[in-house]
């Protein structure tokens, strides 16, 4: 698939939102967003859209905005509500070589998924706890859902919030880890 003149992978885009529904008679959709701040979604003017079916269609936004506590947005050449009907349950996804760069010390989710997470045991000795499957968001604090993999010490699934300096001591990305002040039994 091509986007923008560069050849795009599916590895390259990530999801950032869905279109949840339609708003109004001339065209404009409501979207839930991923980004922080949510409005973050409405500054890539290009999105892939993926249906559920896994059918996928590049479109270019025409204008978007917060609308109560959600957003609402136009897809360019949608003139009325039946039109915009057919982006209903569709991912919005943008290419991840489109995101701003990172501050020192700031990570996306993305780059973390997939880290090994090491670990000290009792005895000082360094183990692996298993891969970071996916974050979620809890409110208080994000959490790392760490997943037993190859390598690791078992195949338990264990929830490590992401408190830096206090319980993630180091992210790697180039090597591939990340260290936490974990109790591996926890």
């Amino acid at each position: 698939m091509t986007v923008a003149g560069d050849a795009v992978t599916s590895e390259d885009l990530l999801v950032m939102g869905r279109i949840t529904a339609v708003y109004g008679i001339k065209g404009w959709v409501k979207v839930y967003s991923f980004t922080d701040p949510m409005t973050n979604i409405l500054d890539y003017r290009q999105w892939r859209l993926r249906y559920p079916n896994g059918r996928e269609k590049t479109v270019k936004l025409d204008g978007g905005r917060s609308h109560g506590k959600g957003l609402i947005a136009l897809v360019e050449g949608t003139v009325d509500r039946n039109q915009a009907e057919t982006f209903i349950g569709a991912e919005i996804l943008v290419n991840s070589q489109d995101l701003p760069e990172p501050k020192a010390d700031e990570f996306y989710w993305h780059q973390l998924e997939g880290l090994t997470v090491l670990a000290r045991n009792e005895g000082g000795n360094e183990v692996n706890l298993g891969k970071v499957h996916h974050l979620m968001e809890t409110g208080a604090n994000d959490v790392l859902v760490v997943r037993g993999a190859s390598g690791s010490i078992d195949r338990r699934e264990r929830l490590v919030p992401w408190l830096e300096d206090q319980v993630v001591t180091e992210v790697n990305l180039e090597e591939g880890f990340m260290r936490v002040d974990w109790d591996p039994d926890f």
